[in-house]
């Protein structure tokens, strides 16, 4: 099993998890046409897709699925209120939704999955754990803290993704206006580097090998102080032996085997 981010980001976010047999896009935040490159570059089709799971309505996170259904017969797996939202907003989506439920493991060809409630400013938000009996990955971004729920989904992971979404110092004195700085900092907002160190520290006490660190905005964050932040954090703790990626924003990452 193999992780490839296609773009994450602010501006856009598009992850496969892929094996021999399966490939799951999760979100589909970039273009259509972005997407079957990337899927190109890995030696797959978009119409060889088994799904397409959606964490929420965010348009960085669905901006490119009205294209791409038209490219794949691939079903739409999200939340109720997720799906509401998916049907008012992009045409053709309606008929291929299948409804889940955070918690309850779902199998998608050779790959068990699961999601897990977010708390962030889009109704019915989830992250995703992806399982192939005996390896495990995490997908966890678009969150403004991390809850109990959150932190029991994804420990055990040898993989995950986890948002590094902004300096707090950079976002505070930069030009974003007061209202959007505390959405992003708020409980419904966007983790830290400090709150993603944090919880990639407890990732790897808990046997995670491998770190992408992932969704960055582009103007309050830069891929060079995200890494620096969780790399140093790691280090002090005695864990800096844990791989740490940070998933460019605008292209393909190399697949990172889970």
């Amino acid at each position: 099993m193999e992780l490839c981010t296609l773009a994450s980001g602010s501006s856009g976010n598009a992850v496969l998890v892929f094996d021999n047999n399966t490939a799951l896009l999760f979100d589909a935040g970039i273009s259509a046409k972005r997407i079957t490159t990337g899927l190109t570059q890995l030696g797959r089709s978009a119409a060889g897709l088994d799904a397409i799971c959606i964490t929420h309505s965010h348009f960085d996170h669905i901006s490119g699925l009205r294209v791409l259904l038209k490219r794949t017969d691939a079903k739409i797996y999200a939340t109720g209120q997720t799906a509401n939202a998916l049907e008012r907003q992009v045409e053709g989506a309606a008929e291929r939704i299948e409804i889940i439920h955070p918690q309850e493991e779902f199998q998608l060809g050779d790959l068990s999955v699961q999601a897990f409630n977010t708390p962030h400013d889009a109704p019915g938000s989830v992250g995703y754990t992806v399982s192939n009996g005996e390896r495990k990955c995490s997908i966890v971004t678009d969150l403004g803290f991390v809850t109990e729920e959150v932190r029991e989904s994804i420990l055990g992971s040898q993989l995950a993704l986890v948002e590094a979404n902004h300096d707090v110092d950079w976002l505070m004195s930069g030009p974003y206006p007061p209202y959007l700085k505390q959405r992003i900092l708020g409980d419904g907002g966007h983790l830290s580097n400090e709150a993603s160190g944090e919880l990639c520290c407890e990732l790897a006490i808990h046997g995670t090998e491998k770190l992408v660190l992932a969704h960055l905005s582009h103007e309050n964050n830069t891929p060079e102080r995200a890494r620096t932040v969780v790399c140093g954090m790691l280090a002090r703790r005695g864990l800096g032996s844990v791989s740490v990626t940070v998933a460019p924003r605008q292209n393909c990452c190399d697949p990172i085997e889970v």
